[in-house]
């Protein structure tokens, strides 16, 4: 009862302080005007959310949009009222800066003209179903991980190894097709890339899982829970840009397989590849620093045969397996 309520005083609080009343904190955005006219941009966006942008300065509208379009910036302001936007940013980044920029457009006496330069999918108005897509592999991630040890205890390391690398190959291909241009259309990028970062941030969970359980035993599922599924999907940047995020939790997106692997896929379907170098690097590491913890734990510092056991190859058993099950895998030895 304690650890339940605990994890569920956890899920309140981080999506709570995460979500309730979000704002922007030093959002990217970008402007083509310059001298006094960029100097009473920036005061009207202070006055606006202050604190809530960062302006950045592009030479002509080409250079602007491109921006956009790469996820540089979030929107870029043309000046005379011209907006460019990305609506594949989800719905709050489009409330946020049309009505900062039109607060703008207005203290120059115009109307607010707006672009939409990177859409969202088609039905897909508030940019949700990149963190559904991703949400639903992390959590089997984490029931794979939890599961490995509890239903195979004994399972050869490079078979345990051969099976995560399977999860996550199975799992990026289900899940790109089920999302992709052959499914719902949530995912319209190159299914190859998508299919591999997709089963990178699959295995990186899953691994992830197994470490903690084998170095905490029963507690490492709660730990798991709480680092992955709650403040890894919170922290995605699936539901709204790491940019809205309260500053202890913002961090978390850049390092966490959940916000490396959705900031790629939304790159690779929306926003010219944007995030995918980043999860081509740190989610491998993810894969592999599980596996070399696994190896140290299961296979390297494994205790050396004894003379009863000579006969054999000694049989690793998890320090959280129960006497019983020893006693009865020692029964059907002999």
């Amino acid at each position: 009862m304690a650890v339940v309520l605990l994890i569920g005083t956890v899920f309140v609080s981080v999506y709570l302080a995460a979500f309730h009343a979000p704002r922007p904190h030093k959002l990217h955005v970008g402007t083509t005007e310059i001298g006094t006219r960029q100097e009473h941009l920036q005061q009207d966006l202070a006055r606006v959310v202050p604190g809530g942008f960062t302006l950045e300065t592009y030479p002509d509208e080409d250079a602007a949009r491109q921006a956009v379009q790469d996820r540089s910036v979030y929107a870029a302001y043309l000046g005379k009222g011209k907006l460019l936007y990305g609506s594949a940013n989800g719905a709050a980044v489009t409330a946020t800066v049309t009505t900062a920029f039109g607060s703008a457009a207005h203290a120059e006496h115009r109307d607010l003209s707006v672009e939409d330069v990177a859409p969202a999918a088609a039905g897909d108005t508030r940019g949700l179903s990149v963190f559904y897509a991703a949400f639903g592999l992390v959590l089997a991630g984490y029931l794979f991980g939890m599961t490995t040890y509890q239903l195979a205890p004994r399972l050869q390391y490079r078979w345990r190894m051969a099976s995560l690398a399977m999860f996550g190959l199975v799992g990026g291909v289900l899940v790109g097709v089920i999302a992709g241009s052959t499914g719902f259309g949530a995912l319209p990028g190159p299914f190859f890339q998508l299919a591999l970062v997709i089963a990178l941030m699959g295995a990186a969970v899953g691994g992830t899982t197994m470490v903690l359980l084998r170095l905490f035993g029963s507690a490492g599922v709660s730990i798991a829970s709480i680092l992955l599924l709650i403040l890894g999907n919170s922290s995605s940047g699936g539901i709204m840009p790491a940019a809205y995020l309260p500053g202890w939790l913002r961090p978390l997106s850049e390092i966490l397989p959940v916000g490396v692997g959705v900031r790629a896929m939304q790159g690779l379907s929306r926003f010219q590849d944007d995030g995918l170098s980043r999860a081509l690097v740190i989610l491998p590491a993810w894969v592999l620093g599980a596996a070399l913890v696994l190896y140290l734990k299961d296979v390297f510092r494994r205790e050396p045969p004894t003379a009863a056991g000579a006969a054999g190859p000694p049989q690793h058993t998890p320090g959280w397996a129960s006497e019983g099950a020893v006693a009865g895998h020692g029964q059907a030895r002999g």
